[in-house]
């Protein structure tokens, strides 16, 4: 849903009033900068309607007027934004308008200078070191490389997870692991080190250990970074048909539109540290806020310019 009050006051103001999502930790230009962001710009927001489409579901993931501030560097202000449950969600947007800073404020790995992240209903903020530890038992995170532990090999990395928090059996971890690993495509490669690996299979092996716990929400930090267009196209196949059996809350970061179109059912696009728009992936890519049909179309006309 839009920000009436946001929308009101540009309607009376003729859109040119910026208003500080957080008063209390200062004023634009003077006690911080946004990347991106001109001095002169009178409202850097004006492209930003906050619209959230209605995506037909219950949210697993919600964040609320989050501001995250780095030094003098703000990269999150005021963002909000609702990742529905049973869907993969993307979130796009230009490089360093913080995207992975998001991801991590999710996770708890940091913490909000104002606003709120829930998860099912939960503030990570304000979670115990012990409930934190319990709720990031309900993810499973694909980073960029993989992140495999090189002195490990495939089993051993995938069944890493399941050693660290649960009380299983090795008979039992070694059933949930090969089957993971037959999902991704690994089954004949479970003794390899990472080393001996392609860039697809580090991140199917990825995969598959984000899997091991069942989770219930599972991130991917531009999964399709270093792939080539048909290996990228492979591991969207590969997370399409995974969600369709496993379902829950799938989070995807990447700039790739062709991921985008592949996988996403739901899409938010983040610049300047805050959402211009979300909704279904359909109703996105036909939108006609301007700089969002820029930026999901690659058109070189549009607010978006070269830095």
């Amino acid at each position: 849903m839009a920000d009436e009050t946001t929308e009101s006051t540009r309607e009376e103001r003729g859109g040119s009033t910026y208003h500080e999502p957080a008063p209390e930790l200062g004023t634009l230009n003077q006690d911080y900068i946004i990347p991106g962001v001109d001095p002169s710009e009178s409202d850097p927001y004006r492209w930003h309607t906050g619209e959230k489409r209605d995506h037909g579901g219950e949210d697993a993931i919600e964040v609320i007027d989050l501001v995250k501030q780095f030094g003098r560097m703000r990269i999150l202000n005021g963002l909000n934004l609702g990742l529905p449950n049973d869907q993969i969600s993307m979130v796009l947007g230009p490089s360093g308008t913080g995207k992975s800073v998001l991801i991590k404020h999710i996770v708890g790995l940091l913490y909000p200078d104002s606003g709120d992240v829930l998860v099912h209903g939960e503030s990570v903020p304000n979670l115990t070191d012990d409930q934190l530890f319990d709720m990031r038992k309900k993810f499973g995170l694909l980073f960029q490389d993989g992140a495999l532990f090189g002195s490990m090999d495939v089993f051993d990395n995938t069944a890493f997870p399941l050693r660290q928090h649960t009380d299983k059996s090795e008979e039992e971890i070694g059933e949930i692991c090969n089957r993971r690993l037959r999902e991704v495509g690994l089954a004949e490669a479970i003794h390899k080190m990472p080393n001996e690996l392609s860039g697809g299979m580090r991140k199917r092996a990825g995969f598959a250990r984000a899997l091991v716990l069942d989770p219930a929400i599972v991130m991917f930090d531009e999964p399709d970074s270093g792939l080539d267009p048909v290996r990228t196209a492979l591991l969207c196949e590969l997370i399409r048909e995974v969600h369709g059996e496993n379902g829950g809350c799938y989070l995807v970061i990447s700039n790739d539109l062709g991921t985008a179109r592949r996988i996403a059912d739901f899409l938010a696009v983040l610049w300047k540290g805050r959402i211009v728009e979300s909704g279904p992936a359909n109703e996105l890519f036909d939108s006609d806020n301007e700089f969002v049909a820029q930026f999901l179309n690659a058109e070189t006309e549009g607010p978006l310019a070269m830095d």
